[in-house]
């Protein structure tokens, strides 16, 4: 499902965004990032390891040339080790500093309101959110779409629209489910329950309302799947078409006599017939992005 942002967000951070849905879980729950990507100080362990570096490989060199060389050997080895753990160290530190964190809280904080995390829905929500992003996707990933048999510009601004205000409502339905499920669970009143029902009411119509907002994009996305079916179907027949005189030049070179009329003819038949199909499907389209529109 993703992160889900409002389409008047810059791209450029409306891409960070989408991008880093952990790390912005993350930040939701009072995670902070370092202020930024400052030099770290030395601490005294580091300071001494390396005002011992010299003293040390002196005493290996000394060490190495005399009987005690394992000692040398020993000692070169515990070094190394010391220097090792101190690069991971250094490594970590630096990790746990990279300024994209800070980029990206910033922006988060920026444009807090205009995005959504998956956090932000509760089951059912996300199940609703899923179909009507799957709905967007069958569209906007159509050949019939790229080719401009659909309204490919109203497409890529009204599409978006309709996922960011779907997920606006569904995040705020989350949110008041999830504390009425709380109040319910506390126990009520008999004078509570009978103001409670009402809000229950109140919920389902709700759901009920960007359900249907959801099932509407389902259709035109229904719509759009048959014009797509109708625009392979077309493409495949005119490649077939564009092969058959090589099997009618074969046929008479081999003296098979000419090739079945008969199923020449309902093959153009059958590209006409898909043709007028993807132009019905076009057009039942267009009909089910109106009703989407208004």
């Amino acid at each position: 499902m993703g992160v889900v942002v409002d389409p008047a967000v810059p791209p450029g951070t409306a891409g960070l965004l989408r991008a880093n849905a952990p790390l912005l879980g993350r930040m939701r729950a009072g995670w902070v990032p370092p202020a930024g990507a400052e030099p770290q100080r030395r601490n005294p362990s580091s300071v001494v390891l390396l005002a011992a570096t010299p003293l040390v490989i002196a005493l290996m060199a000394v060490l190495l040339e005399s009987p005690a060389a394992p000692l040398g050997f020993l000692l070169l080895g515990g070094f190394v080790f010391l220097v090792l753990v101190k690069i991971a160290g250094i490594s970590e530190v630096t990790e746990e500093h990279r300024p994209h964190e800070r980029a990206l809280y910033d922006k988060a904080r920026r444009h807090e309101g205009r995005y959504l995390i998956p956090q932000d829905f509760d089951e059912e929500a996300a199940a609703v959110l899923r179909r009507a992003q799957q709905a967007i996707a069958t569209v906007l990933r159509s050949h019939v779409h790229a080719e401009g048999l659909l309204d490919a510009a109203r497409n890529a601004i009204l599409l978006p629209e309709q996922e960011w205000e779907i997920a606006r409502l569904l995040a705020k339905l989350s949110a008041l489910r999830s504390e009425h499920r709380e109040m319910l669970a506390r126990g009520l009143t008999p004078e509570a329950a009978a103001v409670v029902r009402p809000l229950q009411s109140a919920l389902d119509g709700s759901a009920a309302a960007v359900a249907e907002r959801v099932e509407a994009l389902e259709r035109y996305a229904a719509h759009v799947a048959e014009a797509e079916r109708a625009y392979q179907a077309r493409e495949q027949i005119a490649e077939l078409r564009a092969r058959l005189p090589r099997y009618e030049e074969l046929l008479a070179e081999a003296g098979a006599g000419t090739m079945a009329v008969a199923e020449i003819e309902r093959l153009a038949e059958d590209a006409d017939t898909v043709e007028r199909a993807l132009r019905r499907n076009v057009t039942s389209a267009h009909e089910a992005f109106r009703y989407l529109e208004g």
